[in-house]
């Protein structure tokens, strides 16, 4: 992280190094060498005048990095004139500088895109000053933030991102692969933890889309009557506390990708109104009039079966075909195999560097046991297993005993594992002994059996006090 950083500045203050190329486009040459004469007096700034916008546009191989023009030029208007740069240039910032003060005139030019509409009056180069100084700020920050997204793009490239080498997950990898070529639609299923989410971003950030957002919506966790100004936005006043417009999720995402995780749980009144923005590619917030065009990519994510959901009536079906897309099904942790153990080094790794532990190493008792228990709650479980296994542990090394299985959906945690019904008694019995304070007569009394079973196992070493 340290030689990122690092690397982050060195780029940054490079690039403040190089000159900042100002184009100057105004047909009064007086007014032009006083604009020239003021911005010049910063250092950084190779400024470069014309009289005509023809000049301006031939230039424009040279790649300015701001452009100023009169809005009344002899041979373009300010309009035209803006039109025919983004012709050529979809970014550079565009300032116009004009002496028409008629409201109407600005807005439809800012409205165009210009960065900037200045009068020309006696605070014209101290008010163009101050907006190329923060126009070249915001030019940094976007920098910086193209540059941590490539950063994030590596930090969710597949194999940082998803640890493990079994051939369910390279197989997992291979779809991926797939999905980052195309814009087509992704549905991701399987079992509760198996890191669903981690492969959305994981698709997303590798795509051509990884320079604009990724948004993630739990439709579960959001109230049925506020999904809709959720997803959609809404306009001020649509409803009781609608103070002001707010954009929705897929506004949002626009450009990027969004990425509905438990889909199925969209309320089916809901799930027309989500049909049609995903058919139309447009959405209207709630309360309002203005249509708003969509470029998205959908990614969804459930750990229900949709075509069942479909044919219990619960999801409907022109929907389900068209989030369907590319499936990704996720595979179980328990048909990982040794992936177990590859995790379960990187979550101790991680668990130790963030508090400052040492290294931290799993002894070949702990290893065993984490490969006989099967993870009902996968990856997401073993990750708090390994992090409280951490913590319980003596000195840096994680034994057996300091492993402790959580409770299981539909049942203890032990029942998850396989093991002989010998087994299955000792840790009762180590249970309850744990219980009562090592009381062999409490426990032998609790359980219903003769204390002297309990003496005899712990005789053997079968069960150690």
């Amino acid at each position: 992280m340290e030689t990122c950083a690092a690397f982050l500045w060195v780029i940054l203050n490079l690039s403040s190094m190089e000159p900042y190329k100002i184009f100057i486009v105004e047909d009064d040459p007086w007014y032009g060498e006083i604009l020239d004469y003021h911005l010049s007096l910063n250092p950084d700034y190779e400024i470069t005048r014309f009289t005509n916008g023809t000049d301006c546009l031939a230039n424009l191989h040279k790649k300015p990095h701001l452009v100023t023009i009169d809005f009344s030029l002899p041979d373009f208007s300010g309009d035209k004139l803006y039109q025919k740069i983004r012709e050529v240039n979809e970014e550079v910032p565009i300032i116009v500088i004009s002496g028409q003060e008629e409201v109407s005139v600005a807005v439809n030019l800012l409205k165009m895109g210009v960065a900037d509409y200045i009068i020309k009056d006696d605070n014209t180069k101290d008010i163009l000053w101050n907006a190329v100084t923060r126009i070249r700020e915001t030019s940094k920050l976007k920098k910086q933030v193209e540059y941590l997204k490539e950063e994030l793009g590596q930090k969710f490239s597949f194999e940082k991102s998803i640890k493990g080498q079994s051939p369910a997950l390279q197989k997992i990898f291979a779809l991926m692969d797939k999905a980052t070529k195309t814009n087509i639609n992704v549905s991701i299923t399987g079992e509760t933890g198996t890191g669903k989410e981690v492969v959305a971003k994981a698709i997303h950030y590798n795509s051509d889309r990884r320079r604009k957002n990724f948004v993630a919506v739990n439709m579960a966790a959001i109230p049925k009557e506020l999904i809709e100004s959720e997803l959609f936005g809404h306009e001020k006043g649509a409803f009781t506390g609608a103070l002001v417009r707010k954009p929705g999720k897929f506004e949002e995402a626009n450009g990027g990708s969004i990425f509905l995780d438990e889909i199925a749980e969209l309320d089916l009144s809901l799930q027309s109104k989500l049909l049609r923005v995903l058919q139309e590619r447009e959405l209207v917030r709630v309360g309002g009039n203005e249509i708003v065009k969509l470029d998205v990519r959908l990614i969804v994510a459930t750990h229900k079966n949709l075509a069942e959901e479909v044919k219990e009536g619960r999801f409907r079906e022109d929907l389900y075909y068209r989030v369907f897309g590319l499936p990704i099904d996720l595979p179980a942790l328990r048909e990982r195999g040794a992936d177990v153990l590859i995790l379960a080094k990187f979550f101790a790794d991680e668990f130790a560097r963030e508090n400052k532990m040492g290294t931290i190493v799993i002894a070949q008792d702990a290893r065993d046991k984490l490969m006989r228990y099967n993870y009902p709650g996968n990856v997401r479980e073993l990750k708090a297993v390994i992090e409280l296994a951490a913590v319980m542990c003596d000195g840096r090394e994680i034994k057996a005993d300091d492993i402790s299985f959580t409770a299981a959906k539909g049942g203890t945690a032990f029942m998850a594992e396989e093991k002989t019904l010998r087994d299955y008694t000792c840790d009762i019995i180590k249970h309850f002994l744990k219980k009562y304070d090592n009381d062999v007569v409490a426990t032998a009394h609790k359980l219903d059996i003769g204390k002297s079973t309990i003496y005899k196992m712990i005789q053997q070493k079968e069960i150690l006090v």
